[in-house]
């Protein structure tokens, strides 16, 4: 797919240094991302479970038409869609994403995977990337209402377990999750989670009931 250009849209992206950030490497060599996000202001648990359950379609934010996805991260974000649903048709434990994304908008920073979701209720949000079938990463999710919004703290492990885990995991982390591309995977998140302030209340109002 071809590069695109951002989108022009009105959002102020929240700095790095807003949230608090950990990066570190378990014992089996798999790394571990982990933020702590400036309270989500006007956002509550059940509007985040209600997003995550409806990224598919479009919305107008700022005079500009676009894809959900998109609008959440004008740079990053690529596409995405719920490439397997419950037998009901409704997005939870069981149903599968494609998130398809570059971090900075860089090409070398692309991720592009199914991930199944374990968990997705009030408290939090867990799914697992997979690429040629195999678990390569742990997505975790936890929201906490507080005074005025949404304590908001997500990580990412990535690697493999099993029994060549502690071979493999190190050069895992050279090649494909140098210490560059975690800093962009921080900044990536703390961007976009920071953004819903921006959109999130309203869409829920008008759609979610």
């Amino acid at each position: 797919m071809a590069l695109q250009a951002p989108l022009d849209v009105p959002w102020i992206r929240k700095p790095l240094s807003s949230a608090r950030t950990e990066i570190s490497v378990l014992p089996d060599g798999r790394i571990k991302l982990w933020i702590e996000h400036d309270v989500i202001k006007h956002v509550t648990p059940a509007m985040l479970v209600w997003w995550f359950q409806h990224l598919e379609g479009e919305m107008t934010f700022g005079g500009v038409t676009a894809t959900r996805y998109r609008m959440w991260h004008p740079i990053d974000h690529v596409a995405i869609r719920y490439a397997k649903r419950r037998p009901d048709g409704s997005v939870g434990p069981g149903a599968v994403i494609h998130l398809h994304e570059r971090f900075a908008g860089n090409p070398k920073w692309t991720v592009n995977v199914h991930s199944t979701i374990q968990k997705l209720d009030a408290t939090g949000f867990i799914h697992h990337p997979r690429k040629l079938g195999l678990k390569v990463g742990e997505m975790e999710y936890a929201f906490e209402a507080v005074d005025g919004g949404t304590r908001y703290t997500n990580w990412l492990i990535a690697g493999i377990e099993g029994p060549f885990a502690r071979v493999m995991n190190p050069v895992l982390r050279r090649t494909m999750f140098p210490d560059d591309h975690a800093r962009a995977w921080l900044t990536h998140n703390v961007e976009e989670v920071g953004n819903f302030e921006w959109f999130l209340p309203a869409l829920y109002a008008a759609e979610a009931r």
